[in-house]
């Protein structure tokens, strides 16, 4: 019998040196725990409205349950292309400028693989959604971050942008109303990103799932904006404003040939989304607005009680413009994050997230998801505070 040998390193380098997600990875530690309020998962807590859920039930009934084009159907891209010129201000053609994904994050992992070639590099903000470097790092290109602050409200300044700019910078990628700090971007600063973006011929990729749940008046997207259009790939989806993640349905509109280099990606991974998954989509686009509306106003006083509670205890909080986090300074504390965040849950059995999970300059930051109940939010924030005297 032969010796043993060690066994061969058969993981790519690229993927080997991904972290593990900061979020899951912390909620490790919620695990067989009781009474754990959480303020941690990125996910609504209602109940997918009852007839998107009927839609999907009908769906199943009458069979549909086949593939569909690789676009996605028809019907729904129509749907999405007409809200979204409602909506977002930029027309497109269902036809060929509109793809239905699984999820925005396979939209994101399609639009980074179709553009980016080996050593390209992508400019994103931090803090930011855990996967953008990581999805950037399988697409073999570079991901280059750039700070945003609590001074500046955590909005993306322009002239930061342009200093992160290289012979090799390629794409830029911006995800606002943000996670996890609830930042938005104005008119203004959109206008001046836009100028940056033509002036150095980059693609803007612009992430808008947190875009319905805007607490402020609502500008039009960047892909609206002149000279944007045909430079811009808008990622939206149902999960956030529809409660609909289970279902896993997202998409992208943009310029024809970005659509389809997105779609022979999509062919040969994913092949469609959900055909039942698409019919309940259908169903959120034709008469989800109410109840969009409704759960929106609900997180908006949700926001309000949390912020004030927040800034009443001492932990400077800002006011998130959209999305449902808030994004706490702790400093004051004498704690880093994680410490912070494993304190917390272990003496008074409070989840939430160390802001290290969106980036090392999220040090000194916590982020509390008030997609939650009003009474486990007051719960939560009797306990924080009781946390905070104890120290």
């Amino acid at each position: 019998m032969s010796g043993s040998k060690s066994s061969p390193d058969w993981v790519a380098r690229h993927i080997a040196g991904l972290p593990r997600s900061g979020i899951r990875d912390f909620f490790d530690l919620v695990e067989g725990m009781d009474d754990v309020i959480s303020l941690g998962i990125g996910e609504p807590d209602f109940v997918t409205p009852w007839n998107v859920r009927e839609a999907a039930i009908y769906a199943i009934k009458r069979g549909q349950t086949s593939y569909t084009s690789n676009l996605g159907y028809i019907g729904l891209r129509r749907e999405i292309c007409r809200y979204v010129e409602e909506h977002f201000g930029p027309a497109y053609a269902p036809e060929r400028e509109c793809i239905v994904t699984v999820g925005v994050s396979e939209a994101l992992d399609l639009i980074l693989r179709a553009v980016l070639n080996p050593g390209d590099e992508v400019i994103y903000h931090e803090p930011c959604y855990v996967s953008y470097a990581p999805s950037i790092t399988m697409a073999h290109a570079v991901p280059r971050p750039v700070v945003t602050h609590l001074e500046d409200d955590f909005t993306l300044r322009p002239e930061a942008v342009e200093a992160a700019i290289t012979p090799r910078t390629r794409v830029l990628l911006l995800n606002f109303p943000n996670n996890p700090t609830g930042a938005g971007l104005t008119a203004e600063a959109k206008e001046q990103l836009a100028e940056v973006a033509r002036r150095h011929n980059l693609l803007v990729i612009s992430d808008e799932i947190y875009e319905e749940l805007s607490y402020e008046a609502r500008s039009p997207s960047l892909a609206a904006l002149p000279g944007m259009r045909e430079r811009t790939v808008l990622l939206n989806g149902f999960s956030k404003a529809d409660a609909m993640t289970g279902f896993r349905i997202g998409y992208a509109c943009g310029p024809q040939t970005l659509i389809e280099a997105m779609m022979r990606v999509h062919q040969y991974s994913m092949l469609c989304a959900s055909s039942i998954a698409q019919a309940a989509a259908l169903e959120a686009m034709r008469h989800g607005q109410r109840a969009r509306d409704e759960m929106r106003l609900e997180y908006e006083q949700r926001r309000n009680v949390i912020v004030r509670r927040l800034n009443d205890m001492g932990l400077t909080c800002f006011k998130p413009r959209g999305a449902f986090y808030a994004f706490p300074c702790i400093r004051s504390t004498g704690l880093n994050s994680r410490d912070f965040a494993q304190r917390l849950l272990q003496q008074q059995k409070v989840a939430l997230v160390p802001g290290t999970a969106f980036g090392a300059c999220g040090e000194g930051f916590v982020r509390c998801s008030y997609a939650t109940a009003m009474d486990d939010i007051e719960e939560a924030m009797v306990r924080t505070k009781a946390f905070l005297e104890s120290l």
